[in-house]
């Protein structure tokens, strides 16, 4: 189950469970709109590509099934790449189709 991130890896821009701005990768790595664009939807930490984050239903249309008995994270997390280095490594994967890399 997605942890549902709170906040964009680079810029810490809030993104709640149902922002339509946030940008995970397969890892779960989470990134606002903005930022993705400027990593050329490529992960700085796994190199794998980016897409728009599914938004779970706050309301249980099945039970047991929604945010409420889910809910997102509330742990924020941060790149340890410098700048350079996330612009560096998207530079050197972003012309790979992501089911090449």
């Amino acid at each position: 189950m997605l942890e549902l991130r709170p906040n964009c890896e680079m810029c810490d821009r809030d993104l709640p469970p149902a922002s339509d701005q946030a940008h995970i990768c397969t890892y779960e790595c989470t990134y606002c709109t903005a930022c993705a664009h400027d990593l050329m939807n490529v992960c700085p930490n796994c190199g794998g590509n980016l897409q728009p984050r599914p938004i779970r239903p706050a309301t249980a249309h099945r039970p047991g099934v929604s945010l409420e008995h889910h809910p997102a994270s509330d742990t924020r997390r941060h790149s340890r790449w410098s700048a350079e280095e996330r612009r560096t490594f998207s530079l050197s994967l972003r012309d790979i189709p992501p089911e090449r890399r």
